[in-house]
């Protein structure tokens, strides 16, 4: 069964009555600068700190940690909108900015990079988005069941009528790194790997030609799979070597995503991803941090998630908590994240069903949309009226359609911003 792609055109149309809606639009404004929030629900942001909040000193090193990662990003931010989009500070009060994040965000995090957005690079606006919804905007849809598969995790996530349902929203704790990990594993277990010295975990440039050669010839398709192939070398002090080599069972790696046993974390385990802990205090007491204000702000008033709001109201807009699911594999992940939107909605079940989209890099692979039509379907209780399933194929290149998908919802807001307010 096949659907119908809605314009962009259409997609705005239908958008602009949507918007107004209280889960999906909440903005402020303070002296110029504002903050819209399209994707998020449940954060409750609260001012006051806790003196021994930080007292361990591991949480203090992971605190000063993300400040200088935090810095690092506000320097990059500004040196490509000085030297790149010729875009000087003094100007920036011209603009309104898209910042669109992906769903492991936690709070902290999002609160950070808004700050800085507003109060560094000194915009006018802000409007934030689920890297989720930014997709399905990215390829004119409303509705759909986003399945991104990033580097390290993979999440899924489902979009109704242009707002977000959080409570589908399920993380797996893999993702295309793992693949190409796996692919290291297979040539060496079959011996068709080099005898060199290759370490994805510790020697970033190795990573990097594993991802190259899964992006040239992995694909999920039936029999055999081998191919000729080149392989590099990068030793300390020493000029790069080439091998050449014959890579087998190509069709293996990306089955990890249906199989993650496939993965063989045992023999390479993934890097410490601490958010997967699920400490208190990162996801229920983000609001107990302090965030320097702009000169120019008033004493009532702060750029932080609050906005323009006084520091006495709660400003709900993002997800509260977001845990793993270790034992599940992609078609299992898709399944459930569909079937949680409830009892009683079954059509929407079957539209999300059949509006599958996947996202990420690995969402190139030859022949993934056709082996998680089969194995998504196969997942379905057997209880559920659901018999169709369909991967909707991506309009644009997969590993950029949520960066098309923040730059086309901007014509929601100019139209938004012509309407009349009512009070």
């Amino acid at each position: 069964m096949r659907r119908d792609w809605p314009s962009h055109a259409e997609s705005v149309r239908r958008g602009r009555g949507l918007s107004i809606r209280v889960n999906l639009e909440k903005e402020f404004d303070e002296e110029g600068a504002s903050f819209t929030s399209n994707s998020f629900e449940g954060l409750d942001v609260r001012d006051g700190g806790s003196g021994d909040k930080f007292a361990d000193s591991e949480e203090r090193e992971v605190v000063t940690g993300a400040r200088g990662v935090l810095d690092d990003l506000c320097e990059i931010w500004g040196w490509i909108l000085n030297e790149k989009l010729h875009i000087p500070q003094m100007e920036r009060n011209l603009y309104s900015a898209i910042l669109v994040v992906p769903e492991t965000f936690d709070n902290r995090e999002i609160k950070e990079m808004i700050s800085i957005i507003l109060r560094d690079l000194r915009f006018s606006s802000i409007v934030v988005h689920q890297e989720g919804l930014a997709a399905a905007f990215g390829n004119g849809l409303l509705t759909a069941c986003i399945v991104n598969i990033g580097a390290q995790v993979t999440s899924v996530i489902c979009v109704e009528e242009g707002a977000v349902l959080p409570t589908t929203c399920v993380i797996l704790p893999f993702g295309g790194e793992d693949v190409s990990r796996c692919l290291l594993w297979i040539q060496r277990h079959h011996q068709a790997w080099p005898s060199i010295r290759t370490d994805p975990l510790l020697k970033h440039v190795d990573l990097l030609m594993l991802n190259k050669l899964k992006q040239s010839y992995c694909q999920i398709r039936e029999g055999d799979l081998d191919a000729a192939a080149v392989v590099h070398s990068f030793e300390d002090g020493m000029p790069v070597a080439t091998h050449k080599t014959r890579l087998t069972a190509l069709n293996v790696p990306p089955m990890g995503l249906f199989y993650p046993l496939l993965l063989v974390p045992d023999q390479f385990p993934p890097p410490p991803r601490s958010w997967f802990h699920d400490y208190e205090y990162m996801l229920d007491d983000t609001g107990h941090m302090d965030f320097p204000r702009r000169p120019d702000m008033s004493d009532g008033l702060f750029v932080g998630l609050n906005g323009g709001l006084s520091m006495g109201d709660h400003y709900s807009a993002f997800p509260t908590r977001m845990k793993k699911e270790d034992n599940l594999g992609l078609a299992e992940a898709i399944s459930k994240s569909i079937l949680s939107t409830g009892k009683g909605r079954i059509d929407l079940q079957r539209k999300l069903f059949c509006s599958i989209q996947l996202i990420g890099g690995v969402a190139s692979t030859s022949g993934l949309i056709a082996a998680a039509e089969d194995r998504v379907l196969h997942a379905i209780p057997s209880n559920e009226a659901i018999d169709t399933v369909e991967v909707l194929p991506s309009r644009t290149d997969p590993t950029f359609v949520s960066w098309k998908g923040g730059a086309v919802s901007k014509s929601f807001y100019c139209i938004l911003s012509s309407l009349p307010r009512v009070t």
